[in-house]
Order: structure tokens, then sequence, then C-alpha cells
């Protein structure tokens, strides 16, 4: 059957099946309204569930069983241990052993840990991944080895497509650091205590089997509860379900090098000529090294002028918590933990919240908290001259990151990416990125070692900066001095075969990734 493509509203020729399932093209930050209802699980009776509340299973394998693994299932994992995590493999290892078939394997994010999963990917157990790819999973994937088609949503998108139904999750693992016997967990305490377990709510709320791993069972009841056991079918006591020292990110250091520092500082500086930092106001960045570096310049700027930060959203980590302690932000609204202090932190300061891609993220809502954010810092593998982003996909084409909550934070009111000029002598401002995650419309500034450039839809910036002294240019200058520089950059070369589709937010597709050709 010959596959049919139509061009969605950034210009990409979009296919209008994947994995056996229609496609709506993306319309616009804004376009696509969605009706309907949010998806119900099936009801299930307390009669069906032991009467003293003890929901144990003597093992995973017995879980998956009574569970009812079998062929063609949709299987769900949550990433909070990151690269520390030890379930998800085990899952699959269970599965091959039973000769089970062409599983949906859909994780809030995959890791190299999980490169042991190849051979499961190879032997037919998993038929594919909908969840982002990191490392060699997403090599894997590039190289045109999977059986089905990658699909990559965003936090908020991943719970948007549970909740909608568009993707119907039949058993969910949940790893959590304590549980009791019903199944109420957290990840606040414990030998792996990994802070919140926000990405595996929607799995808690919406999967048909529910089965909560855990290396710390405690007796009813755990308190507090992130997960309810009222939404739990069985549950499995492990000696170790993660590492602690591989959940803190490798990236969760402030960046030693000059010109990464200089770009975090022309960032807080440009912050503050534009009016942003002001008392009351919120922010949010990651955990990359840049992103920690601008953090620690709006603590300077916050202690200098006498003000402080309503809230911050987290991935929290040790400076961020060093800033909520001392009294300059006032609320983190935390979405992942990055570090083990940030842990502690959650565990022990009432003002230091656990959220979900729910509250923070899900565009299928009544609101969230990413359009309150003043502020927003992020990267990117690439933009292009309309400001479009890419955060999955290399300059070569290849797949090798995931999303993560990137696409739900462009609707903050300010959206920068402080990034360099080139890596690796390859730049990073391109005529056209090589695949669309989030449409130049939505971001406002990219900051350079080399300049500053405002999107010219954002005449309120270029307003506030014009006398600032900051070395404003435009994103065109900026293309122009990398490629003279480096030289203008070859571009990949792909095949036919698509191997992943990039979900907008509201679950139509943005862009598609294709086979890269082997040189």
């Amino acid at each position: 059957m010959t596959t049919k493509f139509v061009k969605n509203a950034v210009g990409r020729m979009i296919p209008t099946e994947i994995n056996g399932k229609p496609v709506i093209p993306f319309k616009g930050p804004h376009g696509h309204k969605t009706i309907g209802r949010k998806y119900g699980p099936p009801i299930r009776n307390c009669g069906d569930y032991p009467d003293d509340g003890d929901k144990r299973q003597p093992d995973l394998k017995a879980a998956l069983v009574e569970a009812g693994l079998k062929d063609g299932m949709t299987i769900s994992t949550h990433h909070h241990f990151r690269n520390g995590d030890l379930i998800a493999n085990q899952i699959f290892q269970v599965a091959s052993e039973m000769g089970v078939k062409d599983l949906v394997w859909f994780p809030s994010a995959s890791f190299p840990c999980h490169e042991p999963l190849i051979e499961y990917l190879e032997d037919g157990t998993i038929h594919h991944i909908e969840g982002s790819m990191n490392g060699p999973l997403g090599r894997f994937a590039s190289q045109g080895k999977m059986k089905g088609t990658g699909v990559l949503r965003s936090h908020g998108g991943r719970y948007q497509a549970v909740q909608d139904g568009e993707v119907v999750v039949d058993i969910a693992v949940i790893a959590a650091p304590t549980a009791d016997p019903f199944g109420n967990a957290n990840g606040l305490s414990g030998p792996s205590s990994c802070g919140l377990l926000g990405f595996a709510l929607a799995d808690s709320q919406y999967a048909h089997k529910v089965i909560v791993v855990t290396d710390n069972l405690v007796p009813f009841p755990c308190i507090p509860w992130q997960i309810q056991g009222n939404n739990v079918d069985y549950v499995i006591e492990m000696e170790q379900i993660g590492i602690p020292e591989k959940i803190v990110s490798g990236t969760t250091r402030i960046t030693k090098s000059p010109d990464r520092l200089y770009i975090a500082e022309l960032t807080a500086k440009f912050c503050d000529a534009a009016g942003i930092i002001r008392d009351g106001f919120s922010f949010q960045a990651g955990a990359g090294g840049t992103a920690l570096a601008i953090g620690n310049y709006f603590g300077e700027i916050m202690r200098e002028k006498g003000i402080k930060a309503r809230f911050a959203r987290g991935g929290s980590n040790q400076y961020l918590v060093e800033l909520l302690d001392e009294g300059l932000v006032e609320h983190i609204l935390d979405g992942q933990t990055f570090d083990l202090e940030g842990v502690r932190s959650m565990r022990e300061n009432p003002h230091h919240v656990d959220t979900s891609p729910f509250t923070s993220y899900n565009y299928h809502g009544k609101g969230n908290f990413a359009s309150l954010l003043d502020v927003v810092i992020l990267g990117a593998t690439e933009v292009d001259i309309n400001f479009n982003g890419n955060v999955v996909t290399h300059s070569d084409g290849l797949l090798l990151h995931g999303m993560g909550g990137w696409q739900n934070c462009l609707f903050g009111k300010t959206v920068i990416l402080p990034i360099p000029l080139f890596r690796d002598r390859i730049p990073v401002i391109r005529d056209e990125v090589t695949t669309i995650c989030g449409p130049g419309e939505l971001i406002d500034v990219i900051v350079s070692e080399r300049g500053i450039a405002i999107n010219p839809l954002r005449e309120d910036l270029i307003a506030a900066t014009k006398d600032s002294g900051l070395p404003i240019k435009t994103i065109h200058e900026l293309k122009e001095e990398a490629e003279r520089i480096c030289g203008k950059p070859q571009l990949p070369q792909f095949e036919d075969n698509i191997i992943a589709a990039i979900k907008w937010v509201d679950g139509t597709v943005i862009d598609v990734v294709k086979q890269v050709k082997e040189s």
C-alpha cells in the first residue's frame, strides 16, 4: 500500500497513517481543537482484591502473568531513575522468556541504561517504542532497524495521549522507592529515593493494570502517597529498583566553559534589561550546565535588587534549592528531581512541591502552569532562521535525544534558547532545522557567545533592549558569522523510510524523522 502524505502548518510532509493509526497533521500552536471525553479505564470491583489490602505478588513474572501479558500489548514505565533504572530491562526479559511478541514500550523517556532492550527489539519482543529515545536506542531506530515507527512526545504530550485514549496502556509498571502492600507509593524515601513520581501519574490513573515495584516496602499507609493504591493491582518487592547515583544527571553541574558562562551572563543581563527580572517574577531553567549558571546569575541580580521570585519551575537541583532556602524563590514547583539535594528538599520543605505533567504541561486541560512562567530557559540542538527549534536530532540526522518538557515550556511568556553558535565546528543556526520540534513563533530569543537575536515578532523585547548595550544582532547575522568561521554545513542524507514521528503537544504530528543514509 502506498503511503499518503499531507503538508502540515510548518510545511513538513506528514504521512496520513503511522503504525496503522490515522494521523492529524500539525495545524499551528493552537490550531487543533479537540472534542470528546477523556478515556476511561475499565471499572474494577473491591471484591476482586484482598480484603486485607495486601496486593503483593512473589515476583515480576507472576505479576505480569496475573496482569494478562500477551502479544501486542502496550507496556509503560517512567524514567524518574534516569540512567539508574533497573526495572524496564527486566520487564522485557521476562516477556521474551515467556515468548510474548510485538509489545509497544511506552516509557516517559529512555536512557543509555536501556541499551540491552535492543536485543528484544531485534527478537521481536518489542515492536516499537513510543517515547523519547536517548542514545543507543535512538541510534538503532535511526538505522531503520526498529520494526515499527517510533513516536516521540513531550512530557505533557504523553499525559495528553493517555488521557485522550490516543495511547491505551495495558500494563503500567511503576518503580517506586517506597510503597505499602496496598500500592500507595512515593519517591521521597528509601534507598532508591528519586523525589517525585509525576511521570507515572497518568499510567496509574488510566492503565488497565498497574504494577508497583519497590525496594522499600513499609506497612500501610505509605505517607505521603504520590501514587494512590486504589489505582494499583499488584505490588512486588525487589532487592533494588534503581541506582541513586545514576539518578543524578551528568549535566547537573554549573558549566566551567568560559563561552558557556558568558552565554549565561548575557542571558541574565538580557532578562534584566528587558524588565523580566522583577519582584514576584517566575522562571524555569533546565539542569544543563549553562542553565544552572543562568539561575546563579538570576540569584545575584535578585540579591542586588532586593527582590525575590514568586516561583520557579523545576527540574530541581542543588542550586535551585539554595535559592529556595535563601528566600530568593518562594516556591519550587517540581516536575523532576535532578539530584539528591532536590530529593531532600522536597521531602523536608513544604514550599518545594511535587507536580506532574497534568498540572504543568498537559495541553488538553483547563490551562497549565507553563503559560504562567515569565521566562523559560531551554536548550536546542539546532535553530533555524525562522526560529524553529530542534531538540531530538543532530545535524547528521541521527535521533539521539528526547523532548522532555521542551515543547510544553514554549508557552512561557518569554522563551530564551542560550546556545553556542557552533558545536564541534558545526553551526547550530541553520537555514532549516533537520527536525522541527517547536515552531519559531513560540521561540523569542537566541543567546550565543557572539550575540543575541530577538524574534522580530517580539517588538516589545526589541524596544526594551535597544539601548541596553547588549550585542543585539539578527538571526541572519549570527548564522553568517558561524558559517564564516566553520563553513556552510553539509545537509544529512536520508532514506525514504520514516523511523519516528514527532508529536506536538495536542497530539498532532509536527514532523517525522527518516532513516539516515549510510555513508
